[in-house]
């Protein structure tokens, strides 16, 4: 570097490293090959080492004949990551590892203990107390902690499955470790089942029979209080007292029915007796046979009475013998029927009479019983404790059974089985000679390439100096700025958005009505003003509106940039029909924009490009065919969705459009209409205002002038 001059910049020469690297070539592939050399030799040199892995499953496991109804489902081991987790903690834990060292004797194995064979390394080490001597732990803590270094326990992800892997200079002993490890875990587990069938029943015995001297007592106080108290049961579960009670009602109510029957059929005989009336409907006159004798008498005399008046006169003795019979025999029927009803009148009574002495015993017996129900209260309480000791001796009982079958080793399965057992392996573990190889030779060919790059880099051979450009910007930026000629306004034309409604028309020169035109007031209609009342409102979106042409979309073209100066994100969209945003703003005047979009000839990304002249951005028109890509208007809204997003501003000049066409943009009334008209024509201003409140737009904003401001020049960006 001394070769370059102290007040020059200086950049580095990638070509001449890469140059150099190659002139050197030979040299670098002799240095990698040797580094390969090197580590190959080294690879053969290390003792090889062996890994086995034994894989265990956790889950719950029944006896084989295990009462699955009787089985308590909360006994089982909550399978849960912690559980897992836990289970890991074991299969690492001291004792276990000290009864696999004790069952496979690796105590006896110069492996497991190489601090007692030393090395100078390890003894220079401790002499200068930059180590702690090896020696000084016990024999079994050094077995213990080389164990520890070359075992590994780890949950594999996503399973309830752990491994076991070892790592050993013997491949028998690497695969005989885990198996080793597994099944003193399982015995563990085992163990542990069996320690607590075996606790649980010496628990039980003296609680039953604790429990079963308790119920004894209960039910002799039930059975001497039921004595006592006279609470004797009949079925089971109702008592004596209830039972007469039940009956005596049962006989009251139909000694009551008969009653009742009874003083019916009396007064149906009185009712007969009374009015004359004939008594052969009544069942109880019909059922006495002296009656039907009677009658039977009654209707032979009648019948002969009846013959001998056809042949003999009234008076004759004949007649008069008949007829006394008859009246004899009806009073007889008479006399009878008295009888019947003194009868009846005395089954009434009789029924009256034992009503009443029912009636007297169910008294009795509901005083009997009220007492009783008093007395059945201390029962049930002792019933209730009865019950409870009886239900405690009997859960006991089921429990002690079951811990009882469980008593033996084959019946307390572990809660884990082994689902891959370790194997002799046959191809070490370490070290890997080829990937050893390979890693080493790349390493020593970008180190070289390093070493070789650096050695240029130091002695100024891939340096070079660099050009004062920035000089240059800054005296272009120096030198008086001149307007960039911005091509002549153009009449109006249709925009985009006209054609997308009327695609069978051509293009055409709106006219332009005649009207008084009225002075601009630059502070309330300016280009300024329009752009501090947007930033002020935070509107997200704009829709400029130019319906003389070209003049209005220089306007539009100003406050995009007006807005990007004060430091929002804005980006204004050409939906002219004319194309002349895009020329005003775009470096390109063929660049991809809106209608190539539409057409699906370019991406969302390719259609952004910065303005010229100011931080604004714009999508121009396209160079796609305007028809074919209004077909798919109505995926503006998606864009100015995206776009509203990513901007604060998005401001969409739409040039000589109408309300209709507008509509087609977004479904939201809650924009804002920008009329850009560079000279106020209050009919033209006044007509579009009440068409775009007509359709519902309120937020309609005038803004007038803003053309010479688009002239700007792109010269504060040519540096």
């Amino acid at each position: 570097m001394s070769r370059v001059a102290s007040d020059q910049d200086m950049d580095i020469d990638l070509g001449q490293l890469v140059r150099a690297v190659w002139s050197r070539r030979l040299r670098v592939l002799t240095i990698t090959a040797l580094g390969a050399a090197v580590a190959f030799a080294g690879a053969k040199m290390v003792s090889p080492q062996y890994r086995s892995e034994t894989r265990i499953l956790i889950e719950p496991r029944a006896p084989a004949f295990a009462n699955t109804q009787t089985t308590d489902a909360g006994s089982g081991p909550l399978l849960d990551e912690l559980n897992i987790a836990s289970q890991v903690q074991i299969l690492q834990s001291a004792d276990l590892i000290k009864q696999v060292i004790n069952n496979l004797k690796l105590y006896n194995l110069p492996e497991f203990d190489a601090a007692a064979n030393g090395s100078a390394l390890t003894d220079i080490l401790v002499r200068l107390h930059l180590k702690k001597n090896p020696l000084e732990n016990p024999p079994e803590e050094r077995v213990i902690d080389a164990f520890t270094e070359r075992l590994q326990v780890y949950q594999v992800p996503g399973s309830r499955v752990i491994g076991i892997t070892f790592t050993s200079r013997d491949p028998k002993l690497a695969a005989s470790i885990p198996n080793a490890m597994a099944q003193v875990y399982l015995a563990i587990q085992s163990g542990a089942k069996l320690d607590s069938n075996s606790e649980a029943t010496r628990w039980l015995e003296p609680e039953i029979d604790s429990l079963r001297q308790k119920v004894s007592e209960a039910e002799k106080k039930v059975a001497d209080y039921r004595t006592a108290h006279g609470l004797l049961q009949t079925n089971g579960t109702t008592t004596f007292t209830a039972q007469q009670l039940n009956d005596i009602s049962v006989e009251l109510t139909r000694v009551r029915t008969d009653k009742a029957n009874a003083e019916a059929r009396a007064q149906a005989v009185r009712n007969a007796l009374s009015s004359g009336e004939a008594s052969d409907t009544l069942p109880d006159i019909m059922s006495s046979q002296s009656i039907q004798r009677l009658k039977a008498t009654e209707s032979g005399l009648q019948s002969q009475i009846s013959d001998l008046q056809t042949s003999l006169l009234n008076n004759h003795p004949r007649l008069k013998s008949l007829r006394a019979q008859l009246a004899d025999i009806r009073t007889q029927i008479r006399q009878e029927t008295q009888k019947i009803l003194a009868s009846i009148e005395n089954e009434t009574k009789v029924a009256d009479l034992r009503a009443r002495e029912l009636e007297q015993q169910s008294d009795r017996l509901q005083a009997n019983s009220a007492r009783a129900g008093e007395d059945e209260v201390g029962l049930n309480a002792l019933e209730r404790e009865a019950n409870a000791q009886r239900q405690l001796l009997e859960t006991y009982l089921v429990r002690y059974r079951e811990a009882a079958s469980r008593a033996d080793r084959n019946s307390s399965p572990a809660d884990a089985r082994i689902v891959s057992k370790a194997i002799e392996q046959v191809d070490p573990y370490f070290p890997k000679v080829v990937p050893i190889v390979v890693v080493a030779a790349v390493a020593t060919l970008i180190m070289s390439a390093i070493v070789i790059m650096l050695s240029e880099l130091f002695s100024g051979r891939a340096l070079r100096p660099v050009e004062p450009l920035e000089v240059e910007a800054r005296k272009e930026e120096e030198q008086p700025v001149e307007a960039t000629p911005v091509p002549a306004a153009k009449p109006a034309k249709p925009s985009m958005l006209a054609a997308a409604l009327d695609e069978d028309e051509d293009e055409g020169e709106p006219e332009a009505g005649q009207a008084d035109e009225v002075p601009a007031d630059d502070n309330e209609f300016s280009v300024s003003s329009v752009a501090t009342y947007l930033t002020d409102c935070r509107a997200p979106l704009a829709v400029a509106i130019s319906p003389t042409g070209d003049n209005g979309s220089a306007a539009t073209v100003s406050l995009a940039r007006v807005l990007a100066d004060t430091g929002r994100r804005a980006i204004l969209i050409d939906m002219t029909g004319s194309g002349y945003p895009s020329e005003l703003m775009a470096e390109n005047p063929e660049a991809l924009g809106v209608t190539d979009l539409l057409c699906g000839e370019a991406a969302f990304g390719e259609t952004i490009h910065g303005d010229r002249a100011s931080d604004a951005h714009i999508i121009p028109q396209g160079v796609s065919d305007v028809r074919r890509a209004m077909r798919g208007v109505d995926r503006l809204s998606l864009l100015l969705d995206a776009l509203t997003s990513a901007y604060d501003i998005v401001i969409v000049e739409c040039g000589a459009a109408d309300v209709a066409s507008v509509s087609r943009l977004t479904r939201s009334k809650e924009i804002e209409i920008v009329l850009s008209l560079p000279e106020i024509d209050e009919a033209a201003f006044v007509g579009l205002m009440q068409d775009f409140q007509a359709a519902g737009y309120e937020r309609v904003v005038l803004m007038s002038g803003g053309e010479e401001a688009a002239m700007r020049s792109p010269a504060r960006h040519a540096a």
